[in-house]
């Protein structure tokens, strides 16, 4: 890593796998607790599928962004982040959909937003395959 925005984007990527997995433990072992912490509320109690479902995918992301940033596979990060983006946008429009929300539930997922589409760019644009033509 030579460059600041080496550094920052690395940090940046390890920071969001970390805390994926992070999220994703807490929906296993305290449901309640990060649905509230996502800003929804389903008032399920008893069937806690969607909780586990939610768990296990932050969990397979964080450990496959995880993965691609420690084998240093840079531009398949990106393209991870970049695609990836998708689910905060849609994590952030259910919130937002949820009348009650709390206000500050909305700032997670912007953040998440902007980390992908920043970071995921940089990675692609850092890796570009340059080609000459003769």
């Amino acid at each position: 890593m030579n460059t600041r925005l080496e550094k920052t984007a690395y940090i940046t990527s390890l920071i969001t796998g970390l805390f994926l997995l992070f999220i994703g433990y807490r929906f296993f072992t305290q449901p309640l607790a990060a649905e509230a912490g996502f800003g929804i509320q389903t008032g399920i109690t008893n069937h806690l599928e969607f909780h586990y479902i939610k768990g296990i995918r932050d969990f397979a992301v964080g450990v496959l962004l995880l993965v691609l940033l420690f084998t240093k596979e840079f531009r398949s990060l990106g393209w991870l982040m970049l695609v990836m983006g998708i689910v905060p946008c849609m994590d952030f429009s259910l919130v937002l959909s949820n009348p009650t929300h709390p206000g500050w539930a909305i700032y997670p997922h912007l953040s998440a937003i902007l980390i992908c589409w920043t970071v995921g760019p940089y990675y692609l644009y850092a890796t570009r395959k340059v080609s000459s033509f003769a």
